[in-house]
């Protein structure tokens, strides 16, 4: 099975999407948007107009099967090419965007598409169309417990105190490092509150180990992935509202969710004390990037069967 995935930007998330693809014998050819997207700064409307022609003739060159949309943003562009049957998977921050235009454009992808994709519960409620709820996996060989003294070496943290991940530049305005710096200085404990970025994905378990709370204020997220690493690690998260974080860790132990800075403090207050590890990894079901892999290809073989190598359903019924 040949397929093209078009994506905005590869993300390490999606990056083991293709892997474990190719695990299982499909060949994935990977055609992201020209340009580059950097912390806020999104691509311009010329990069959009040079992806159509970039498509076209990756399609001419190649034997594709289908084609897989990642993301709302380019599902228009898989649904203009006639010959092939189209994959959408949402990834939320198109579907449950603040922007009325790219939540349009996203729900419009999954009721053209053969077959529609989200990741989280949360989404599925709202998109009101056929499709599947398949979790993003988590490659939980990568993510797991650690010794924390280990983990503080190796990324040369010296000391006792506990500590806060913060996940993400702290340049992002979406993702509000001042309110997780405010939450830290307010907390009656001696934490730490520390970031991580522009490190290879591979160290990243290295720092959540080396962490007693993973920290997310984020006013929006379409996950956050980096929820469910810190739980395959057993890391404890405190976190606002936001994705499918909360129903990720409504079962874990040593998790907060809420906007209320009070609750937020609260659980970190609660983690720098006890300094127990939580039981994410064996509590979340869904986790393994194996269970993903497989989903996808029965996704994949069910539209080949049902419409066909150049199949197209124009109109998807409604509900899941």
């Amino acid at each position: 099975m040949n397929v093209l995935q078009l994506v905005t930007s590869p993300r390490p998330f999606f990056d083991q999407q293709v892997s474990v693809l190719e695990d299982r014998g499909v060949d994935c050819t990977v055609c992201p948007v020209p340009g580059a997207h950097r912390g806020d700064s999104g691509r311009s409307p010329t990069d959009y107009v040079r992806y159509y022609p970039r498509i076209l003739s990756e399609l001419r060159s190649g034997d594709y099967d289908l084609i897989h949309a990642n993301y709302g943003l380019v599902a228009p562009f898989a649904l203009a090419q006639p010959t092939r049957p189209v994959v959408v998977t949402l990834w939320g921050t198109d579907l449950m965007s603040d922007h009325d235009w790219l939540r349009s454009l996203s729900r419009f992808g999954a009721r053209r598409a053969n077959a529609a994709i989200v990741p989280s519960r949360a989404m599925s409620s709202v998109l009101e169309t056929d499709h599947e709820l398949i979790p993003f996996g988590v490659d939980t060989d990568l993510f797991r417990p650690m010794s924390q003294a280990d983990a503080r070496e190796r990324v040369g943290w010296e000391t006792d105190r506990p500590i806060a991940l913060f996940p993400y530049d702290r340049t992002r305005a979406v993702k509000d490092y001042s309110r997780a710096r405010r939450l830290v200085e307010r907390a009656d404990a001696d934490l730490e509150l520390r970031t991580v970025t522009g490190v290879d994905h591979e160290e990243i378990p290295h720092y959540m180990n080396a962490s007693d709370v993973l920290l997310v204020t984020s006013k929006r997220e379409s996950g956050p992935m980096v929820v469910k690493e810190a739980a395959a690690c057993n890391l404890p998260v405190v976190s606002t509202d936001v994705g499918f974080v909360r129903e990720t860790v409504a079962d874990v132990t040593d998790c907060v969710v809420s906007d209320d800075d009070t609750a937020l403090i609260d659980g970190l207050e609660y983690v720098a004390d006890v300094r127990h590890r939580s039981d994410g990894r064996e509590t979340i079901d869904g986790l393994s990037l194996d269970a993903l892999g497989d989903r996808l290809l029965g996704v994949y073989r069910d539209v080949l069967e049902r419409d066909g190598p150049s199949g197209r359903r124009t109109e998807v019924g409604h509900g899941v």
